[in-house]
């Protein structure tokens, strides 16, 4: 643990006393806040300092319209050393550093801890910034130094935590003497949690059905520890970290082992859980690599000894990634799996080169198609006159070996040579190269920008700017790094 310039805690206030001066709106939002903790909140403030906001939740807080569970007295007078008598803490808004420090004094001589709103040298604690998901709260502190910066990171928080987390937490409260009792510390009470926990983060809030599952859930691990295998097939995107999901995220924070390609960045694995074993299975041509029949093996057994798998795609599962094989054996072996997407490489190709796939004076269609073969050579099933169509985008994947011979292809079906093509490798990643030019120099693009990388090839009319750019259109293309394209 690093240094902390403050310790954050949580401050049980349910029906403990509060004692607080002044009228501002600050001392109103205060206020608020220590009534929404469950405090009795007795302000000494003469009436006619009150402010607007004050005396609005005065009135609030009597007619009941205000649904908080503490209270809020106000007593027509100023404070006096006699009010920090039997209080759990004070909160003052006070103009004067004279009086502040006397307010802070007072206080400190009876025990009872300070905070001086706007005044960090007469404060013993800080409010910060709140999420609030009660019973889930979330705490944010600069220190005093930038709360607009607490601001900025209280509304990414808030982006990340559904509203329906309050209601998850609420039943994680009454499931949790259940999960003590049946459940022993380690694999089986994790396993129960983590299944809870990605369930939590839906947009559902949890009904009926939801508790009978979770204490179901609760009853199997309890009988049978192993019952928490599952496995989630995760897809990491093209290579840069910020292109991952936040569902990505969270299961590789929740995994136990993760088997990942060797396409995968370091930069993705980094956001996993640290605990998790990380295997490589990667497949790639010309290299020795892992048999899909091992990686199913391995899957099904660690699963089987109830872990929590994560199979870690570059790119998106369901896109090139066989997928549909390691589902069927999944599911043959009564294993719950889950589909995680994730962002695919034609999608990146297009933000890499600023074009829409699907610009509607280039194309009217978007295809996706494998440039090789099991056996190492083009498909021999491929519609090449259909491919061949002007009129539509076309997406090559793994076809770097062969970007000669697909350009032959479509060109002996009609396709004209002049058709704009795009190649990269390694897209998003540090050392991302891209090159535009014609369909006949496809094979030449190929080999100047590597054919032993992850290429991608693109051909279409929608890439007509990109060539343009390149130069005179012919290949010859410079190279853009994605730190350079900004």
């Amino acid at each position: 643990m690093g240094p902390l310039a403050t310790l954050p805690v949580f401050f049980d206030l349910s029906d403990k006393r509060a004692a607080m001066a002044g009228g501002s709106a600050g001392a109103a939002w205060k206020a608020e806040l220590l009534a929404a903790a469950g405090a009795r909140v007795d302000l000494y403030e003469p009436a006619e300092s009150l402010g607007e906001e004050m005396r609005a939740l005065l009135a609030a807080l009597a007619a009941g319209t205000l649904d908080v569970p503490g209270s809020l007295r106000h007593h027509d007078r100023p404070w006096a050393t006699d009010v920090f008598e039997g209080a759990a803490l004070a909160v003052a808004d006070i103009e004067t550093d004279g009086e502040a420090q006397a307010f802070a004094c007072a206080a400190r001589a009876a025990g009872v801890p300070v905070n001086v709103i706007d005044k960090p040298a007469f404060c013993q604690f800080r409010f910060g910034t709140i999420v609030n998901r009660s019973p889930a709260v979330i705490g944010i502190s600069t220190d005093g130094a930038a709360p607009i910066l607490g601001q900025a990171i209280r509304r990414r928080i808030e982006t990340l935590l559904p509203q329906s987390l309050a209601a998850w937490a609420g039943l994680a409260a009454r499931l949790r003497e259940r999960v003590m009792e049946r459940l022993a510390p380690g694999p089986a009470r994790r396993a129960f949690w983590e299944r809870f926990s990605g369930e939590a983060f839906g947009a559902k809030a949890p009904d009926a059905g939801d508790e009978a599952k979770a204490r179901g859930l609760i009853e199997r691990l309890a009988t049978a520890p192993d019952a928490g295998g599952r496995v989630t097939l995760v897809g990491a995107g093209p290579g840069e970290a910020e292109f991952l999901t936040l569902k990505a995220v969270r299961a590789l924070q929740a995994a136990d082992v993760i088997l990942f390609d060797d396409l995968v960045s370091p930069e993705v694995l980094e956001l996993a859980r640290r605990e998790a074993k990380r295997m490589l299975v990667g497949k790639r041509a010309s290299r020795t690599s892992c048999k899909q029949e091992d990686i199913n093996a391995t899957m099904i057994a660690l699963a089987k000894a109830g872990r929590h798998v994560v199979r870690l795609k570059s790119g998106d599962v369901s896109v090139f990634g066989r997928a549909g094989e390691e589902i069927e054996e999944l599911r043959r072996e009564n294993i719950p799996v889950e589909i995680v997407p994730g962002i695919t490489a034609a999608s990146a190709l297009a933000a890499a080169f600023s074009v829409s796939l699907t610009h509607r004076d280039h194309a009217q269609e978007l295809r996706f198609v494998t440039g090789h073969s099991r056996k190492g050579d083009l498909p021999d099933d491929l519609d090449w006159r259909a491919l061949a169509n002007p009129r539509a985008t076309t997406i090559f994947y793994m076809g770097g070996r062969m970007a000669g011979r697909i350009a032959q292809a479509l060109v002996r079906e009609g396709l004209s040579p002049e058709t704009p093509v795009a190649v990269a490798a390694n897209l998003s990643r540090a050392d991302e190269t891209r090159r535009a030019g014609r369909l006949a120099d496809l094979g030449a693009i190929v080999e100047a920008v590597g054919v032993d990388r992850p290429i991608l090839i693109g051909v279409g009319g929608v890439f007509a700017a990109a060539r343009a750019q390149s130069g005179d259109g012919r290949g010859e293309a410079e190279s853009w790094s994605t730190a350079a394209a900004g």
